[in-house]
């Protein structure tokens, strides 16, 4: 981990580019299939889409990836994908963006996740997916933690995330291991989780649920909604798992900070709302280069909200760049 000095927030911003990061966890085809609906079908009452234009998009694990990537830092992502076409498919994109493929492991026994959106006339109107979601076998296991293991005895690593979207990837065995192996090289680890594995996680630097996965992850009471309520339980959760720094995402009301040394809410900033796709994945990209250049935990919780608010007023998933950062701090005069 870094260390930085005390200055202003947009100074922090340039040091993202000297990063690298491995990011592990799930990952797939965001595939769309756009076009007009002008009639039924008359095999059944069902509206005809009219082809015009297909895209295939790195989902998952891949759009923290790019967020960093974005941001100027350098990420490789640690992954099993299939040894099939929407596997190839997958490397050229990552390629074509510029991101290494060297972490990704090839499984003949395994598909590639993809998730296609049908959309006619803007709307969307129906999304098929095709994806195996049981944990890896051992030997797959077994083949991405060596992967792992030899990219962080080769390269220097600032930051490790692990990106769970519960889709088989990432497991207590895997947890465990990689947080061992980020102990031994001395290395921070930043976790964005989801709910299968959500009481796996224990000695991490950085954990980072939206307010629903906290509340599935331990079993709240889904309507119990009282921010005095939400904060004992965060807390608790915290001592229990022995996890450095929380960061509890709250939509609307902002982040909940968490740590020996803070408790504290940093609100939200209005925002024209077009599409929340994709900002918890730039909330946990920001806040790991953080974590890395050894920012303290609310100036963390500043920055990456500020992120995660700025996609937002985007539609899609747009990853953010370190200009749009650099503005808005400056436009809000946040030191």
């Amino acid at each position: 981990m870094a260390s930085v000095k005390n200055k202003s927030l947009v100074s922090y911003i340039s040091e993202f580019r000297k990063m690298n990061v491995m990011i592990i966890g799930d990952v797939m085809i965001d595939a769309y299939l756009w076009g007009k609906v002008d009639r039924i079908s008359p095999e059944a009452p069902v509206p005809i889409v009219s082809v015009t234009k297909r895209e295939n998009r790195p989902g998952g694990a891949a759009n923290v990836a790019i967020n960093i990537h974005s941001l100027g830092a350098t990420p490789v992502l640690c992954s099993v994908i299939g040894d099939d076409l929407n596997g190839r498919t997958f490397t050229e994109i990552i390629q074509e963006l510029g991101m290494s493929t060297e972490g990704l492991v090839q499984s003949p026994d395994r598909p590639t996740t993809r998730k296609t959106r049908v959309i006619g006339n803007n709307h969307q109107m129906l999304r098929v997916d095709e994806e195996r979601e049981e944990d890896l076998s051992p030997s797959e296991r077994k083949r991405l933690l060596e992967r792992i293991e030899s990219i962080l005895s080769r390269k220097k690593t600032d930051v490790i995330v692990i990106e769970d979207y519960d889709k088989g990837v990432i497991s207590k065995s895997l947890i465990e291991q990689v947080v061992g192996m980020a102990r031994q090289y001395k290395i921070p680890v930043a976790v964005d989780p989801k709910r299968r594995n959500f009481n796996h996680y224990k000695n991490v630097d950085l954990f980072k649920p939206n307010l629903k996965e906290l509340k599935e992850g331990i079993k709240m009471d889904p309507d119990e909604n009282g921010i005095q309520d939400i904060i004992a339980v965060a807390k608790k959760f915290r001592k229990e798992k022995q996890i450095g720094t929380l960061l509890l995402t709250l939509s609307e009301k902002g982040v909940l900070v968490l740590n020996d040394s803070v408790e504290k809410i940093i609100p939200a900033h209005v925002r024209n709302i077009a599409d929340v796709s994709g900002a918890g994945d730039t909330v946990i990209g920001v806040a790991a280069l953080c974590l890395a250049i050894g920012l303290n935990a609310e100036k963390t919780a500043t920055i990456a909200n500020l992120a995660g608010g700025l996609v937002c007023e985007k539609v899609g998933v747009v990853p953010v760049e370190p200009e749009q950062l650099i503005e808005e701090i400056k436009r809000l005069g946040i030191s």
